[in-house]
């Protein structure tokens, strides 16, 4: 994929059709990749969480061998090394691949994402399924100026989901997907 491509992809700039998310094909629904990725900020923002969450565990397991008496201390302390190790392998590798994998689009027709790591989950939302827009910005999404949106559909299988947008991206998107879908027919149901 080309600079010029990413760059497109990342910001949702470029797309002619169904507003400025989508590709307006005005075809049927397919199962194919979604065009967009998320920002590439959510790369550090992914990493962090491992590494806060992974450090919180070595920490409480390094203060546990420091206030417990001196036989107990290798027993945390070897476990504590071992979960560093992978907390920081993980937060080096694990963020890229999130990002080659998930993706994003909105056409006039429906929504399209995929997501995962190992299972990789890709879905399709007709605009005459959804139900509710959302748009969730948590602590260390406002540090990284990025935005969650939830797409809630009349499916057993539950929500979409399209994690690390731009802030002002995701609040564009559920403005468009709400107005969409307000004038989509249908029950939602």
């Amino acid at each position: 994929m080309s600079e010029s491509e990413t760059n497109e992809s990342e910001t949702g700039a470029g797309v002619t059709g169904a507003g400025r998310f989508g590709t307006g094909d005005g075809g049927t629904l397919r199962l194919r990749p979604p065009a967009h990725r998320v920002n590439r900020t959510a790369v550090t923002w992914w990493r962090s969480r491992i590494l806060l969450t992974g450090g919180a565990v070595v920490a409480v397991l390094v203060v546990l061998a420091l206030v417990l008496p001196g036989g107990a201390r290798f027993w945390l302390l070897a476990p504590a090394a071992g979960f560093a190790v992978v907390t920081v392998v993980a937060a080096v590798g694990m963020p890229l691949w999130w990002y080659r994998v998930h993706r994003w689009e909105v056409t006039g027709d429906a929504v399209y994402t995929r997501t995962g790591a190992l299972w990789q989950e890709w879905r399709v939302a007709p605009m005459s399924r959804i139900q509710t827009v959302d748009s969730e910005r948590g602590p260390l999404e406002q540090v990284f100026g990025l935005a969650t949106v939830t797409v809630t559909t009349a499916s057993a299988k539950g929500a979409l989901t399209i994690p690390g947008l731009d802030r002002d991206l995701a609040a564009d998107l559920v403005h468009e997907l709400t107005e969409t879908t307000q004038a989509t027919p249908g029950d939602a149901t």
